[in-house]
Formats: structure tokens, C-alpha cells, sequence
């Protein structure tokens, strides 16, 4: 498909005005762990007696690592390990990733790489593959299956994030449950849990995940959770007798930490950059608002997305775009099919993996959304734009919320200059930086 600029398209566009920007600072609650302190909170998580005693000599344990870009997660996992070997324990990592890294141990491996995970940084094998092993049935009559590598070894210990998820709601989100059904089940797996839809994951999880508990030798789940900023801010042992009552308590903690968007709506998104290591799904719904199912909802309310570009340690996984309005011909050029499709294939969810409106320009993405606006005063357009999902504590905003902001009318929400025009070089690529 050609994408060419000058042509039709862009000579709809070039009239149109893109208004006058502030950068603006959100101030959010900071409970946090500091990456130094990493170490020593797992370790004393770890060396309580319920969990340190089930750690014997000679064990092979497997410690999971899964695709998402969890803040110090290369930290986590190395504590893990470094527990285990006080231990006098073996342990290895297992990737924990369903279907993701298109599906192929290869593929698995490369995302953890991506995240500093290998063997020389962490100081142990990782051993991958797509083998499972079928443990049996859940209560709803559907397989389960894990990881065929983890289920020969002595033991399971269940490192993962707890967070909300980005396309349902439940007791058990994104968790411990999840990774075990999930992550742990892999391509299988996976597709099972999703098979019957959005709608029905929230019991499927923890229907496979009691048959996991009671049939393969989890030992204990250690999940870490993230403030507003990014930033790993708990981190829990769980023991596997406790899991099924404790991961619904953590994940109120969780929502109670998210950031936001405080202005709550707008006309426009902007999202400079989309990524696997910011959500499964590019953004994550729970801040843009843009979710892949009617199952979920919230995040900031707006007309029209525009996305414009994507990490490099996605490998092409442009999940997501589906659910923008226009997205740059830079980052289509960087869509990889063999590595977005598997996961809807899989999740049986598609909406999210579509081809939106492409354009040649970061200008011109703008450009589309303000131009097909429905019943806005245009000459008063509300513009958000954020570098990602992830990293929302500096954002800009246009120039009608700044008498708004000026005044205090959003708590947590301050000006940090002026409105000014953002600039754009002679391809049409914005170079007027957010901080």
C-alpha cells in the first residue's frame, strides 16, 4: 500500500489549524521501591519460613518472566534467582507468555532479551518452548495445560505484575492466575482461556488456574505492582494455598494506584509512541480509552486517536493500531503480521490488530483527527497528547484548557508554560519534545 505525501490526502489536510500547546505536569500518590532496595525486599519476602522452606537443596526451580515491560523486571527476576541459589537450589526461567513472540520459543526468548533477561544477566538457564502438558479439565469443562518444561521441574515460583487488565474485568485480572493459565499454558493455553471471549475470560482464568494449583508444583507467586509513575511499588509472596483469596485484594491496590488522564476527556489523543513494553494492546485502554472489547471501560474519554509511532522492542507487535483513528506511515512501515496475528488468533479478540486511516505525517495524523471532528467548536479544539501509556506524569494539552489549569480547576494537574505552536521539520515530523 502507498502512502505518498503531496497527494490527495494531504492536500485535504494542509489547511487544517492544529492549535497552540502547553506542557503540563500531573502530580500523582508515590509509594515506591527503589531499584536498589529490590534485592533486599525479595529476599525478605522470600525468607519468611512459608515460602523459604519449600526451597530445598538440589531443587530445580522455574522461575517465570513474561512479555509485558514491567518496570525493574530484570531486577525482580534476578532476585528471584539469586534467592533460589541461596538456597543451594537450581533454578531456570521459563518465558510465560501464551502465545506472544509470534508464538515460537525463538520469539519468546527475543522479547526477554528485550527487557536485559538472558542467561548471562541473570545468571541461569532459560529454557524455552511451546510444549505443554495437559493436567486436565477445569470446572467448566475446558483443558488446561502448562508449560511442559515447568512441570518437569521441582518447582514453580510465579513472578509476574498485577495490574488491571486492559480488556475485562474480574477478580482476577492481569496476576499471578493469569500467567498461570495463560503465560504458563502458552500457545495452548492461551487460546483456550480466550476461546470463549472477553466475556467469559474472568471465570476461565481461575478455572484453570485451581487445576494448575492442585495438579503441577507451584510453590508460590511473587507478584510486584506499579504506582502512577511507573515505578514498582509492592512487592508480595504469595503462597500457593493463599493465591485464589489474596490476588482480588491486591489488584484493588493496584486500581487505587493507576495514573490517569485528570482532565478525563477531550477532542484528540496524541500517543507518540505505542509498544508492547507499555500494554498488550500498544496503549493501555485503562489510560486511552481506546479498549478492544465491550468489556472494560474507562480512561479518558475523546473523539479521535492518533498514533505515531512504535518501541523497537516490539518487533512489529502493533497490536493496537486497530483501535487509533490514524496512525503515520512510519509506524505501518514497522507492522510485522506474523507477529500481531498470532495473539488475535489466539485471544479471538481482532478489532484491536485492523489497519486504521494510514497518513504520511506525525502532522497530517493530527491534522485528520481535528478535521473529522463531529459537533466541536474547532476553533476551540481540546488536544491531549502523551508520550505513551506508561509515562503520563509530563503531558500537553491545548491551549483551551489553559485557563482551566491556570485556575486550579484540576487537582493534581499544573501548567508548566505557555501555549505555544508545536513545531514540525519538512517531512512533518513533530520535533517539539513534551519535557
Amino acid at each position: 500500500m502507498e502512502i505518498k505525501r503531496g497527494g490527495v490526502v494531504s492536500k485535504l489536510l494542509e489547511n487544517v489549524d492544529i492549535p497552540k500547546m502547553f506542557r503540563a505536569k500531573q502530580i500523582f500518590p508515590r509509594p515506591r521501591i527503589l531499584p536498589e532496595d529490590i534485592l533486599g525486599v525479595v529476599f525478605a519476602e522470600l525468607s519468611q519460613d512459608k515460602f523459604s522452606s519449600q526451597i530445598k537443596s538440589g531443587m530445580n526451580i522455574a522461575i517465570t518472566a513474561g512479555s509485558r515491560g514491567i518496570a525493574n523486571v530484570d531486577i525482580i527476576t534476578k532476585a528471584v534467582v539469586d534467592f533460589v541459589k541461596s538456597r543451594n537450589a537450581h533454578p531456570f526461567i521459563v518465558p510465560a507468555m501464551g502465545s506472544h513472540g509470534g508464538a515460537t520459543a525463538e520469539g519468546q526468548l527475543e522479547l526477554l532479551a528485550g527487557y536485559n533477561i538472558t542467561e548471562e544477566t541473570m545468571g541461569c538457564q532459560i529454557r524455552s518452548c511451546m510444549d505443554t502438558v495437559l493436567l486436565g479439565h477445569s470446572e467448566l469443562g475446558k483443558p488446561v495445560y502448562l508449560d511442559k518444561l515447568a512441570y518437569e521441574s521441582d518447582g514453580i515460583i510465579v513472578s509476574c505484575r498485577l495490574k488491571p487488565h486492559n480488556a475485562f474485568r474480574g477478580p482476577y485480572e492481569s496476576g499471578p492466575c493469569k500467567m498461570m493459565a495463560i503465560g504458563l499454558g502458552k500457545q495452548a493455553g492461551a487460546e483456550v482461556v480466550h476461546s470463549d471471549g472477553m466475556g467469559k475470560i474472568g471465570q476461565n482464568i481461575p478455572a484453570a488456574a485451581k487445576v494448575i494449583l492442585e495438579k503441577a508444583t507451584i510453590l508460590l507467586a511473587i507478584p510486584c505492582i506499579e504506582n502512577a509513575f511507573d515505578e514498582t511499588c509492592k512487592i508480595e509472596a504469595i503462597h500457593k494455598d493463599e493465591i485464589l483469596k489474596r490476588e482480588p485484594e491486591l489488584l484493588k491496590y493496584a486500581f487505587e494506584n493507576m495514573p490517569k488522564l485528570i482532565v478525563g476527556e477531550g477532542d484528540v489523543l496524541i500517543v507518540d509512541e505505542i509498544g508492547k513494553n507499555y500494554s498488550g494492546t500498544g496503549v493501555d485502554p485503562n489510560i486511552t480509552g481506546t479498549f478492544s472489547t465491550d468489556y472494560a471501560s474507562g480512561g479518558v474519554k475523546v473523539q479521535r486517536t492518533c498514533m505515531l509511532d512504535i518501541t523497537e522492542c516490539s518487533h512489529g507487535n502493533g497490536l493496537g493500531t486497530g483501535l487509533a483513528s490514524a496512525i503515520t506511515k512510519r509506524l505501518f512501515d514497522k507492522l510485522d503480521p506474523e507477529k500481531i496475528y498470532p495473539n488475535c488468533l489466539t485471544s479471538t479478540v481482532l478489532k484491536s490488530a485492523g489497519i486504521p486511516i494510514v497518513v504520511a505525517t506525525d502532522k497530517e495524523a493530527i491534522q485528520l483527527c481535528i478535521r473529522t471532528l463531529n459537533n466541536v467548536d474547532k476553533d476551540n479544539v481540546r488536544i491531549i497528547r502523551i508520550p505513551n501509556s506508561l509515562h503520563i506524569e509530563h503531558i500537553m494539552l491545548s491551549e483551551a484548557y489553559y485557563g482551566d489549569v491556570i485556575q486550579g480547576k484540576y487537582e493534581g494537574l499544573h501548567a508548566e508554560g505557555v501555549p505555544e505552536y508545536m513545531e514540525f521539520d519538512s517531512e512533518g515530523s513533530l520535533i517539539t519534545a513534551i519535557e
